[in-house]
This record gives structure tokens, C-alpha cells and sequence, in this order.
């Protein structure tokens, strides 16, 4: 794919936890066949993911923003909490993001701010000429610090409105309050959370946990955007990176590196150069853009005398210089209520040498070049707490490994990536230990032949196995898989009337676990030329 295909035009605005879905109830298939090809209106989007659940308590509804946007100018607003439904030690606080669009538009990026915490990070789905409608719900319990006390709101999906791109993207973004009551008891959260709107950060003295959620993206329009794509300087591609396309997602406390991750490689809706993949079911994560969480709690010692200390988010791997990735971060904070001040000491540090290699293969005659890449990264930090329960000790483990396959041809009319990127975590915590591991997959191909007809076929995977011990044995264990794949085709440079577009999609969304109800969740949805043909669950 030449550059002026691949890239969507995103809006360029700076962008577990929180799930996403469709809301409201699945949908049956239709007992007509879909059409022969995508004519002027579709299916409204939705994911199989599962619904965010609602308690069944008192409730009180509050609005946050309500907005159309047409160019980048952000809604503002202020928020106040509600009355009725308890004072901060709620249930639940779910999140709801109604959109609607209808003509002509491009996929664009978005986010919400609470006092400058990053409580929604999001894209919006292409249009059809009639116009289309989505939802978004996320549990955003664990701002509740930030929920408690009264903020200014801000709102951007940067946006363009002329007489080509006509879509205006109309939103209203509501926050619903569930009080605790009777068996239902408030939920778990920080005590603090605060932004990282600059590094210099000063944590309440008695800080005895830490996590940094970063909300992560390569984004804006640019190479970043396809950065699993980028190749070195030498080879002939139109998206280049010194260092080929390994990224990191690092986080340094006063310049040590105290976490990395790896990003997640979310495909817009206008991705892979074909939204007739996206229009009713988006790539995964692309409405739900969710953060890397990092355990710094070896750092809160540290940090807990009382002085300001550096926080950093960098990513690794982007050429010095190029801008193109957003990394809007929070800190969450548990304090230690039996304790003014908690004192410990960081007590290992131990990283391997990162690497990272791209070897490029010249093309013979007719053929294709290949880039081959891969990428590792290993961090162990440990550090202890005298808190008013004891001494507690942390170590956080956390590996990262990239690799990857690119094959392009002369002109990129075929170009194709296999790719998969692990990360590794084990937290342990006094007795208790938890372990992640997580796959991040892509499997894609696009063609474009003599006749100008382009074809798109890919697949994409995220998966996580989580394991909880306690003195070495089994507690819990929870399992995620979500896949995404499609095929769609269609002529390029003609009129919209004329592409004859045809594309299938199949999204599976699989959760295990004691803490999903029921033990499980599995649901499938798939579609054909727009038109929803199958909303299975099996659990």
C-alpha cells in the first residue's frame, strides 16, 4: 500500500480496565440475506464485547458533555456530583458515550478529561450516507477520587466540516451513579488519582500502592499510526523508521526506568486501507482505547518524602524528532490509613539490554522485499513498605518481545504483515501473586490489481491469561480472547456509487473466569455487506 492508501485521516488530537460495548441488548440477525454489495446506509456498529453490568440499586444520572464537533475546537464544561446516590462511596459509576453521524467523514480520535484525568479515550466509526448511530459504556469506578469533588470537563474529537467531509459527529456523554446499599457494597478504588500533566509529581506521604495507567496510541495521521509497518531508511516503503517498527511503551522515574509494556496495535475505522472492514464491527479496542497498566509500588518509598519527583512516559522506537504518539497518563494511589508517613527502601533493579533488529531483504526481480524484525525488553524491580500492617514487599517482573514479517512489493500493491507481540507480567505482593500474559496478534494482506480493485484480508488477536496465588497455589484465573477478522474488497478512484464494495466480518469476544457472571461469556457477531448475519452467544 502506497502512503495515500494505507492512512486514514484521523484528526491529529492526543488521545484494564474499562470495557466497551454496544449497548443495549444483542441484536438478532436478519432473516433476509444481506445484499449483494454496500449500497447507502449499514448496520449501526457494535462489538461482541460484554455490556458493562449495572447494579441493581438507586441511581442518579449526570450529564457531562454534549457536543458537535466540526473542527478541534473541545467542548467545555463543568461537572458537579450528584446528590442521592451516596457521597463518593458508590457502587458503580458507569460511563455512556451516544454518538451519531451521517454522510461523509473520517475515522477520528477522541477524548475526556475530569480535571485533567483521562477518563475516555475513543475513535468514531466512518458514516454512511444516512447515517449511523453507536454507543460506548465504561466502568469508570476507579476515578472515583476524581468523581468526588466538583471539575471542569473537556471534550475533543477533533474534527473537519467542509463540502467533501460533511459529517458532523454529535455526542453526549453521560456518567450514572450507583449507590451502595444492602448486599451491594461500594467498590474498591484509589484513594487518589492523579494526572501526569507534568513530570514533576508529589505523592501523599503515605502512599503504600501505585499503578500508572498510560493511555497509549500512534496516532494523528502519520507513519505512527502504522507503526507494526515501518521499516528502515534503506529499504524502499513509504512509511519509514530508522530502527524498524519495535516500539516500547517506557515509563522512567527520575530517568531509571521503572516499567515498560507493550503498545497495543489498534487499527482505526478507516484502517488497513479499507473502512468497508470497520463499518459495523470496529478493530479491537478502537472504541475503547484502554491504557498499559504499570505496578510502580517498588518506587513508593521514594516517592513518599515528600519532594517532587520525574515521571516520564517515552516511547521507544519512534525516529528522534517525529511526533505521532499520545500518551495521556494517570497515577493511581492507595494510601495507607493507619500511617502518616510510610518509609521503605527500592531494593532491586535489574534490566536486560533492550533489543531490537530489522533485517531487510531486497526484492529479486518481480518479487517481494521482506522485513524481518524482533524485539525483546526485561525489567524486575523490587522494593519494600513498613506500612501499618507490616513490612510488605513488591517485585514486578515485566518482559516484552515483538516479532514480525513484512512483505511488500515494488509500488506496495501487495503488502502483507504477520506479527505478534507477548507481554509478561508477574506481580508479587507480600503472599499474593498475580500473572498476565498477554498476545497481541495481526495476520494481513492487501492487493491492489491492474483494474484498480482492492482487497483486504485481515485478522486480529488479544488475548490475556490471568492467574492469581497465594502462598504458591491456584485462587483464580481468568482468560480473555477477542478476535476480529474480514475480508473486503472494492474499486478504488471512482465515485462512491461505483465501488461495488463487498466485505464479511466475524468478531468473537471470549471471557473466563469466577469473576464474569456465570463463569463465562462468549459472543460472536458477524457481518456482509453491512448487514448484521449472525449474534451468537454460547455461554
Amino acid at each position: 500500500m502506497r502512503r495515500h492508501r494505507i492512512m486514514g485521516l484521523l484528526g491529529a488530537l492526543a488521545l484494564a480496565a474499562g470495557t466497551l460495548a454496544a449497548a443495549g441488548p444483542a441484536a438478532a440477525a436478519p432473516a433476509d440475506p444481506p445484499p449483494a454489495e454496500f449500497g447507502t446506509d449499514w448496520h449501526d456498529p457494535l462489538t461482541a464485547a460484554p455490556p458493562v453490568e449495572h447494579p441493581a440499586t438507586t441511581s442518579c444520572r449526570v450529564t457531562l458533555a454534549e457536543a458537535q464537533f466540526r473542527d478541534f475546537t473541545p467542548y467545555r464544561g463543568a461537572y458537579t456530583p450528584p446528590e442521592g446516590c451516596g457521597r463518593s462511596d458508590w457502587a458503580k459509576v458507569v460511563l455512556r458515550l451516544d454518538g451519531k453521524v451521517k454522510g461523509r467523514q473520517y475515522d477520528r480520535l477522541g477524548n475526556l478529561t475530569l480535571g485533567g484525568v483521562e477518563i475516555l479515550s475513543t475513535s468514531t466509526p466512518e458514516p454512511s450516507p444516512e447515517g449511523i448511530e453507536w454507543s460506548v459504556e465504561k466502568d469508570v469506578t476507579r476515578y472515583r477520587d476524581t468523581l468526588s469533588r466538583p471539575q471542569p470537563v473537556e471534550m475533543l474529537i477533533g474534527n473537519v466540516v467542509d463540502d467533501t467531509y460533511t459529517g458532523v459527529i454529535d455526542v453526549k456523554v453521560t456518567l450514572t451513579f450507583y449507590a451502595a446499599g444492602g448486599r451491594t457494597r461500594p467498590a474498591p478504588a484509589p484513594d487518589r488519582v492523579l494526572p501526569l500533566t507534568t513530570p514533576a509529581v508529589t505523592t501523599p506521604r503515605n502512599t503504600e500502592r501505585i499503578l500508572a495507567e498510560v493511555y497509549a496510541t500512534g496516532s494523528g495521521g502519520g507513519c505512527e499510526e502504522f507503526w507494526y509497518l515501518t521499516v528502515p531508511d534503506a529499504a524502499p516503503y513509504s512509511c519509514k523508521a530508522a530502527d524498524g517498527p519495535h516500539r516500547e511503551v517506557r515509563v522512567s522515574v527520575d530517568g531509571q526506568l521503572a516499567g515498560l509494556a507493550a503498545p497495543f496495535p489498534t487499527v482505526w475505522t478507516g484502517g488497513w486501507s479499507n473502512p468497508f472492514l470497520w463499518y459495523v464491527t470496529p478493530g479491537l479496542r478502537a472504541f475503547d482505547v484502554q491504557p498499559a497498566v504499570y505496578d510502580l509500588t517498588p518506587y513508593a518509598a521514594l516517592l513518599n518524602d515528600g519532594r517532587p519527583h520525574r515521571v516520564e512516559v517515552a516511547v521507544a522506537g519512534v525516529p528522534a524528532g517525529q511526533s505521532g504518539w499520545s500518551t495521556p497518563t494517570n497515577l493511581l494511589l492507595w494510601q495507607d490509613r493507619g500511617r502518616e508517613v510510610v518509609t521503605g527502601a527500592l531494593t532491586r533493579h535489574e534490566e536486560t539490554a533492550p533489543t531490537g533488529s530489522s533485517r531487510w531483504t531486497p526484492a529479486a526481480p518481480g518479487g517481494e522485499h521482506r522485513l524481518d524484525t524482533d524485539g525483546a525488553h526485561r525489567l524486575t524491580t523490587a522494593g519494600y513498605l513498613d506500612t501499618s500492617h507490616g513490612r510488605v514487599t513488591t517485585t514486578v517482573t515485566r518482559a516484552v518481545r515483538g516479532s514480525s514479517v513484512h512483505r511488500w512489493t515494488d509500488g506496495e500493491n501487495r503488502d502483507a504483515l504477520t506479527a505478534s507481540w507477548d507481554d509478561e507480567e508477574t506481580v508479587t505482593r507480600g503472599a499474593a501473586t498475580t500473572r498476565t500474559t498477554r498476545v497481541y496478534t495481526m495476520d494481513g494482506e492487501t492487493t491492489l490489481d491492474a483494474a484498480g480493485r482492492l482487497r483486504t484480508v485481515l485478522s486480529l488477536g488479544d488475548r490475556a491469561d490471568t492467574v492469581t496465588l497465594r502462598g504458591g497455589r491456584q485462587t483464580g484465573r481468568t482468560l480473555l480472547d477477542d478476535r476480529y477478522t474480514g475480508d473486503a474488497s472494492y474499486t478504488t478512484n471512482v465515485p462512491r456509487d461505483q465501488r461495488h464494495a463487498v466485505g464479511t466480518t466475524t468478531a468473537r469476544y471470549q471471557l473466563y473466569g469466577a469473576e464474569i457472571g456465570g463463569g463465562c461469556y462468549d459472543r460472536t457477531v458477524s457481518t456482509a455487506q453491512g448487514a448484521l448475519t449472525a449474534d451468537r452467544r454460547r455461554c
